[in-house]
């Protein structure tokens, strides 16, 4: 049987992201979607790391089973860095990606282009007994018109160095390329 390793969330696409950047591994990712009665985690740290221990020891400690957490979010280093670890909800508590984005959209229009920002990524891994911890990070800038369908998030505003694409336009494959989970999960996969 392959070892389990429980990532704290429901979010789908982030789900596909790291058993993507993980398949090489043998092991089963299993997500909160695999169980009933998930804990409903309060992302009530002040940094992407602080909420990811808070989602992997919560995950742990419900289940017994070895856990990811990951918080990520965008940074617009104009707005300093905001929308940052209230990323999900920045447009308020239920907002989903478009909300989120419209919001983004209004405060950079107010100020000088180009927009530069980063997604950044803190992956945690947690087994009971400590903690190991990456940071990952990808940077470019921020357009104000959505582009490309694919992704989620602020995907479709964000165009990394070096191309001339949003990351909602790249394929599934491109993008975990470049992704700041990838950097981050890269490095934390030295650990298990």
């Amino acid at each position: 049987m392959k070892r389990q390793i429980l990532l704290a969330t429901t979010n789908k696409g982030k789900l596909n992201d790291v058993k993507e950047i993980l398949k090489d591994l043998d092991v089963e990712i299993l997500s909160f979607l695999d169980f009933d009665d998930y804990p409903n985690v309060e992302e009530t740290g002040l940094t992407f790391l602080e909420n990811a221990e808070l989602k992997c020891q919560a995950a742990f400690e419900k289940y017994g089973i070895p856990s990811f957490g990951d918080d990520s979010g965008l940074e617009a280093f104009q707005l300093n860095g905001e929308p940052g670890i209230y990323s999900a909800r920045y447009a308020g508590e239920n907002a989903d990606d478009e909300s989120n984005n419209l919001k983004l959209i209004a405060k950079l229009s107010k100020l000088p282009e180009p927009h530069s920002g980063r997604f950044v990524c803190a992956a945690v891994y947690y087994d009971g007994n400590e903690f190991k911890s990456a940071i990952g990070e990808v940077r470019g800038n921020i357009i104000k018109s959505p582009r490309g369908n694919n992704g989620f998030g602020y995907d479709p505003l964000f165009i990394p160095n070096g191309f001339n694409i949003t990351t909602a336009e790249m394929s599934h494959e491109e993008k975990n390329k470049i992704s700041h989970r990838l950097n981050a999960f890269k490095e934390l996969k030295k650990f298990l």
